[in-house]
């Protein structure tokens, strides 16, 4: 269930009221087979406790509620409510650790629009696996290009009911979990598939408020659409009239009218470009989303590596060209840590493909992995090193590449964020990828870029000079009279 509204609407006392209800009432009208579990969440645990502790307040009120409950647990990163009943509501941080562990009736995912990637989703949402009456609710205003798991959610319900907004013909971005997006999952848990991943469209729920497409800032019927609770309390048309004069256009729109804004962060490339360059898909009979036949590389590639700039995830990015002979880029893994990258690359499976692999050799969080692997006699793979002007060149290359169409790439959420967000450094007389102020992990895009880079410096390479001509000598060879000649024709030029 996916409750979308603008700011200030309600919707943190709705998931209160809701996780109450849940731990007092639904036990009595099914039966469950277990004790409720509620499990709030939020991208900070700060969010998250807030919430909680609004559901405590409210139970402290209310004297029927609060002789039913057990002293709650207010340990800062433990904090839980408990009935004497058995039921309990719980606060964990929305990450890839979140819920490890426990099995939820109920999942609140507060601010869904902060989630940048999958691994959030992954790990909360399969707490719910053996729990056969169990939901989960998130809450959120509009998002932007980065998040991930709310544009796509959004983009598979307003398809069930026709496309109303006209969101999902040029959405390219609103894909659901790749391989590569929860490859660290599928390699940890032999019995999960990408199809665990994934939201089943019969049992999702969207309720929208939000002001029509392309209307004014300045429409009152748009505001009362996006602000159910405009003239309760105190939301009023005067404070949206203030809003709407001092906050940037997209600020409002995003905050206030809970429309979604994909130009709000400039990104490395012109405006479109990167959507140009992203591969046709096609749906099958049982509406499997794939890449259309020929949009695959084939024959031999050049790979890259790369580190976010926390250090959290290492990508691997491959370049090879097409049938038509279009170069194309894919990330193909995506993990925590560096200790899987060797063996990786070096199994039977893949090991024969690669010719060569590059990664920035010095100053970046992969820097000693790519040394380590260039040193280590095990590692045949060839190492070319990727340092100074030639992570300039890389950047150039791909830039040219992507505004010319000359490079084509599958629609990869982790990628696709990195170049629609990515913050560029100026050094010397050219640009590189800034991981650290980039504001969403831009690690798949250098990994990209070195990837491509790779692939075409073969290509971009100089011709070799000519061989020197044959000196002239008195024996054996032709003199200066011997090229003289009343016909001009005859001379080659």
């Amino acid at each position: 269930m996916v409750i979308l509204a603008a700011r200030q609407q309600g919707k943190s006392l709705l998931s209160q009221v809701l996780a109450l209800w849940s731990m007092y009432v639904y036990p009595h009208l099914v039966d469950l087979g277990n004790r409720m579990t509620v499990l709030g969440t939020a991208q900070d645990l700060d969010t998250a406790e807030q919430v909680w502790e609004g559901a405590l307040d409210l139970i402290e009120e209310i004297p029927d509620l609060a002789e039913l409950a057990d002293k709650p647990i207010k340990v800062n990163g433990r904090k839980a409510i408990r009935l004497l009943s058995g039921e309990q509501y719980k606060v964990k941080a929305a990450n890839r650790k979140a819920g490890r562990g426990l099995s939820g009736d109920l999942i609140i995912l507060d601010e869904l629009r902060e989630h940048q990637s999958w691994d959030a989703w992954g790990a909360v949402t399969k707490t719910t696996i053996a729990r056969p009456l169990a939901q989960v609710w998130a809450f959120s205003n509009a998002g932007d290009v980065t998040s991930v798991v709310l544009r796509h959610l959004r983009k598979m319900a307003h398809k069930a009911i026709g496309d109303p907004d006209g969101i999902c013909a040029n959405d390219e971005l609103a894909t659901g979990p790749t391989e590569v997006d929860v490859d660290e999952y599928l390699a940890s848990e032999d019995d999960l598939e990408l199809a665990d991943f994934e939201q089943d469209e019969n049992t999702l729920g969207l309720f929208e408020w939000s002001a029509p497409p392309g209307c004014d800032v300045w429409d009152r019927s748009g505001w009362a659409q996006a602000n159910p609770s405009l003239g309760y309390g105190l939301v009023t048309e005067r404070t949206l009239s203030a809003a709407c004069r001092t906050d940037p256009e997209w600020v409002f729109r995003t905050e206030v009218l809970c429309q979604w804004s994909d130009g709000t962060l400039e990104g490395p490339f012109p405006p479109g470009a990167w959507e140009k360059g992203i591969n046709e898909t096609v749906e099958d009979e049982n509406g499997n989303v794939t890449v259309a036949p020929g949009n695959a590389i084939v024959g031999p590639v050049r790979a890259c590596i790369d580190m976010s700039g926390d250090r959290s995830m290492t990508y691997i990015a491959f370049a090879g060209h097409r049938e038509d002979g279009l170069p194309q880029v894919e990330i193909v893994a995506k993990r925590r840590g560096v200790d899987w990258v060797a063996a990786w690359l070096m199994d039977d499976r893949r090991r024969d493909r690669i010719d060569e692999v590059t990664g920035q050799r010095n100053g970046a969080p992969i820097s000693d992995t790519i040394k380590a692997l260039a040193d280590d006699p095990d590692f045949t793979i060839p190492v070319v090193d990727w340092a100074a002007g030639d992570l300039m060149a890389a950047h150039g290359i791909t830039a040219d590449s992507i505004r010319d169409e000359l490079v084509r790439h599958n629609p990869q959420p982790v990628l696709d964020i990195a170049a629609a967000t990515a913050v560029l450094k100026q050094l010397q007389d050219g640009f590189v990828i800034n991981r650290v102020k980039s504001p969403a992990d831009a690690a798949p895009l250098v990994a990209f870029e070195g990837a491509l880079w790779l692939l075409l410096r073969h290509q971009l390479a100089p011709k070799p000079p000519p061989p020197p001509p044959l000196a002239l000598t008195d024996e054996n060879s032709l003199t200066v009279d011997d090229y003289l000649t009343e016909d001009l024709g005859t001379i080659g030029f």
